[in-house]
């Protein structure tokens, strides 16, 4: 394991299979952090990705200014620029959109749901296809969470221990068990390029010995998740909890910063909280995670987070809000998200972007795209979601782009000058519906 990047003068030591790797001294430009040995895997089931090491990071530029970074990961599907948005494909798909068109629009790595697709169609399933990759035909990186959020959001049909989760599906009531090593397993028989470990996320508000304890519980479980893995071409990454407070998080980030996981997820914010407190616990959380690892905020993703998260640190981002919000008439434009349902793009014969490059702007009107979302046509959903993720992509491009200019300042202060965010009452009142739908039964993921 070698880490080099432009920005870090950094000494660091890993275990890996009971060996102790090391290194100190000066970083050089535009080498390379490697998280694992070159080995391959021996289960027929486990079909190894590719004989190279399982991921690699470089930092190429860093702001002076804040701490955004500009990289690539390398994986065993192809490199990952970043900073990266990722889109959420809850059940192996985005929804309406496929593999070739999320390619077309800049997609580089997308998330799937390990809750939702270990119960439907099952990962017996999905490995007898070779894995995700074969079973979806994205050719290109994949991200799997653990399910965690999944599970503890269902509330009164799960029961909760130090060995892990007991829960009933939401789709025919059956009772399952997951366990730290029982989430590796299927993440291994998904065979996605990252995966994470089975954490406790507590929702906001909460209270602080709750909040303890279940980050607690989740280091205990990383340490198993750690223990359990068994494919060398998967990259495991740790989970940061410590709900809002400034202790637990600065606590967790430490102790999970100091495990030899290949890069690290701040997970439980965004559930509630307002967002300057988000932001807040961020400034504490990052300066303690390692500065050679991919650093990934879950769940996190309006136009403005991209600037707020990189300007703190993070390298990667997933949220199911672009292609949520446009198949509820929410559509993205540098002056903010505006509702292509309103009686005001009725007769618009222009594009609903005039600056946007995506295929929906480039061929049909804001008139039309008023029409198809009124008469409830799936049209509108595919190329709502294209217009959306096409913006995501387009901007996480140009803040990247930014930071290898030295302008990323700059560009931040413009866009969230011009950028109207949805308010803190939208945001709740849409949490809030959110959440009546789950508690009706439903438990569908919104991406």
């Amino acid at each position: 394991m070698v880490f080099q990047g432009p920005c870090y003068n950094k000494t660091w030591s890993l275990s890996i299979n009971g060996k102790v790797y090391g290194q100190s001294g000066m970083i050089a430009r535009n080498a390379s952090i490697s998280s694992g040995p070159d080995q391959q895997a021996s289960s027929p089931d486990h079909r190894p990705l590719s004989s190279a090491a399982p991921l690699s990071f470089t930092v190429e530029a860093c702001c002076t200014q804040t701490r955004a970074r500009a990289g690539s990961i390398q994986t065993p599907h192809g490199v990952i620029r970043t900073p990266v948005f990722m889109p959420v494909g809850t059940q192996a798909s985005v929804k309406s959109l496929t593999p070739r068109e999320l390619r077309e629009i800049g997609a580089q790595i997308i998330l799937s749901n390990t809750y939702h697709l270990y119960l439907r169609p099952g990962p017996e399933v999905i490995a007898r296809f070779g894995g995700l990759h074969g079973f979806s035909r994205w050719t290109g990186p994949i991200l799997t969470d653990s399910g965690g959020f999944q599970v503890f959001s269902l509330g009164h049909l799960r029961r909760l221990n130090d060995d892990g989760v007991t829960f009933k599906s939401h789709l025919d009531g059956s009772e399952h068990i997951l366990t730290p090593e029982k989430v590796i397993t299927v993440e291994e028989q998904f065979g996605a390029d990252i995966i994470l470990p089975l954490d406790e996320c507590v929702p906001y508000p909460y209270t602080y010995e709750g909040a303890r304890l279940a980050m607690e519980r989740t280091h205990r479980w990383a340490r198993r998740a750690l223990a359990a893995k068994t494919r060398s071409d998967q990259a495991l990454f740790g989970i940061v909890q410590g709900w809002v407070d400034p202790d637990l998080r600065r606590e967790s980030a430490r102790f999970i910063g100091n495990m030899p996981f290949a890069g690290f997820a701040i997970g439980g914010l965004s559930v509630g909280e307002p967002k300057a407190m988000m932001w807040e616990m961020l400034d504490i959380t990052v300066p303690e995670l390692p500065e050679d690892k991919p650093r990934h905020l879950l769940g996190v993703g309006s136009p403005e987070d991209l600037f707020e998260g990189v300007a703190r640190g993070i390298d990667m981002f997933d949220c199911v809000l672009p292609t949520r919000v446009a198949r509820n008439g929410g559509l993205f434009t540098l002056d903010g998200r505006v509702n292509i349902a309103s009686a005001r793009f009725r007769e618009e014969h222009g594009p609903v972007d005039p600056s946007c490059d995506c295929p929906t702007c480039a061929e049909f009107s804001a008139g039309y795209l008023h029409h198809l979302a009124r008469s409830g046509e799936l049209l509108y959903y595919r190329l709502a979601s294209l217009h959306n993720l096409r913006f995501m992509f387009r901007l996480i491009d140009r803040i990247r782009q930014s930071i290898f200019d030295g302008t990323f300042s700059e560009l931040r202060s413009s866009f969230l000058t011009r950028y109207v965010p949805a308010s803190e009452a939208v945001r709740a009142e849409q949490r809030q519906r959110w959440l009546a739908a789950r508690k009706r039964g439903s438990h569908h993921h919104p991406g």
